[in-house]
């Protein structure tokens, strides 16, 4: 990306110093209202507002691996994120994730912090047993949604569609059994999240802000939730189906649109709320638009991708909509009805500060201001699947100081390796990225607004989190914003218990 001059540099730090301290002065004084709430009406039901935590200074195994993960990412992600092939990036980043998310959940130790996560009253493993017929547990479903029907379900199983609650069925069945199992499996999916978020990066806005996003979608506070929650597994699903999307409309292969849509009706039977995953795929087809416009069917492909899972369970019997209806019944027989409004409209917004850090809230108000001056409407160029023939001696002849054109098989090496047209014009990159990142925060503004999340955000709005992280690709000095970062992520797991 471009340097600015050295004032317009001090400037913009100023101006990322001011946006993080405003996010720190959000948490504190989200903290004290809902202390203070807490204390006097009891009405907030959680017990270290604005988090679903308790406080607890501990340490625990986990804590070494955790200290070593996050220095070694602060002092060598940066350079090696930049020097790294891009699969071995992506492969790289994945393990450096999953080091990260386990070591956190491990400073818990095993069974607080991994095996027991899933097995408490109100998670999905709870009601295994109750799906030994799948057929007829899914033609029952709602009728167990509502406080007072017969065999109501639990919290969770009741506030999702059934796919949530039949993963871990599957796993039951192929022999993954109990909550170790389960623990695991949200979390080696989970950590696969920031590889879909880096693919879509780098197809819509370039290969160096990618570089760039990729320690801080490692070292996210956010990976304190996605160890163990079933929310990581199911924002690794939303991502990647953003992620085939953006290969698709890019030029990779018209087929990656099939596998968003199958992906992106799988999102809707995991979580309601995640239905709001539209509005980033939306963005992605409007920066894909010129692919979109040669190839207009891959509306249709990730159309019928899209119907594939909505239809299957419609047929087995399970009814989408009448069972939203019947659980907006339930949030509010239960502490949703009480949980005020007032505070928690901007206390859950505290609650994503925490999840996402600092260095987040710094990156948006540079995202912000990329749009605000952007010089064109983002827009990449469609990426030729195949190589260009070399030019004719006709078309173009070389001068002594020119290469000669490369043989068809480093052409076919070199395409595939090629960054996006996006690194030449490095404003359109920062435009772009911050474009996907506007996308993702309207998701998250339209969720708080709707006031059916009231408190837990930290643990639900993980899937929209991980794209808000990728705004850190827009900061200077990394190392300082992802030191931040770190540090925020180990003072919540050590001083918080969590209850996710």
């Amino acid at each position: 990306m471009t340097q600015p001059p050295l004032h317009d540099r001090y400037a913009g730090l100023r101006a990322d110093l001011g946006a993080a301290a405003a996010a720190a002065l959000l948490v504190l004084v989200s903290v004290l209202v809902g202390r203070h709430i807490q204390d006097t009406r009891r009405t907030l039901f959680v017990h270290w507002p604005p988090l679903f935590a308790d406080w607890d200074p501990h340490l625990g195994p986990g804590t070494p691996a955790a200290v070593l993960v996050a220095g070694t990412v602060v002092v060598y992600g940066p350079s090696v994120a930049a020097r790294l092939r891009w699969r071995r990036l992506l492969l790289a980043a994945w393990a450096s994730a999953l080091a990260w998310t386990w070591s956190l959940a491990l400073v818990d130790g095993w069974q607080r912090g991994v095996a027991g996560r899933l097995t408490t009253r109100n998670e999905y493993l709870t009601v295994i047993g109750r799906f030994h017929d799948v057929p007829a547990a899914l033609r029952d479903f709602t009728h167990h949604i509502v406080s007072g029907s017969p065999d109501p379900w639990p919290a969770h199983i009741a506030g999702h569609p059934p796919a949530a609650t039949l993963t871990f069925v599957l796993l039951d069945r192929i022999g993954l059994r109990g909550g170790g199992w389960a623990g695991a499996w949200c979390i080696t999916v989970g950590a696969t999240a920031c590889v879909a978020v880096l693919v879509t990066v780098r197809a819509l806005a370039g290969e160096q802000p990618a570089r760039r996003a990729a320690p801080f979608l490692v070292l996210a506070p956010a990976a304190v939730w996605v160890g163990a929650s079933a929310d990581g597994y199911f924002a690794a699903v939303a991502a990647w189906s953003v992620a085939l999307l953006s290969l698709a409309v890019t030029g990779r292969s018209s087929a990656w649109a099939v596998g968003s849509g199958l992906l992106y009706g799988l999102v809707c039977y995991l979580s309601y709320g995640l239905t709001l995953f539209a509005l980033i795929g939306a963005a992605v087809l409007v920066a894909g638009r010129r692919g979109l416009r040669e190839r207009p069917a891959l509306l249709l492909l990730l159309l019928a991708g899209a119907v594939v899972v909505p239809l299957a369970f419609t047929l087995a019997g399970f009814d989408w909509a009448d069972g939203y209806r019947l659980l907006v019944t339930r949030y509010y027989q239960g502490v949703g009805g009480t949980r005020p409004y007032g505070y928690w409209v901007w206390g859950n917004l505290a609650c994503t500060t925490l999840t996402t850090g600092l260095a987040t809230a710094a990156g948006l108000r540079r995202a912000g201001t990329a749009l605000a001056h952007r010089p064109t409407p983002p827009r990449p160029e469609t990426h030729p699947t195949t190589p260009q023939p070399p030019a004719t001696p006709t078309e173009h002849r070389p001068t002594p100081t020119e290469k000669e054109p490369a043989s068809a098989e480093n052409r076919t090496v070199l395409a595939e390796h090629r960054p996006p047209p996006a690194e030449a014009q490095p404003a359109s990159a920062e435009v772009r990225l911050a474009f996907l990142v506007a996308a993702a925060l309207v998701a998250v503004l339209a969720a708080d607004l709707s006031g059916m999340s009231k408190a837990e955000t930290e643990r639900i709005w993980l899937p929209f989190a991980m794209w808000l992280l990728a705004a850190g690709a827009l900061l200077p000095r990394p190392r300082a914003w992802l030191a931040a970062q770190a540090v925020l992520a180990l003072l919540l797991n050590h001083l918080l218990f969590t209850g996710w």
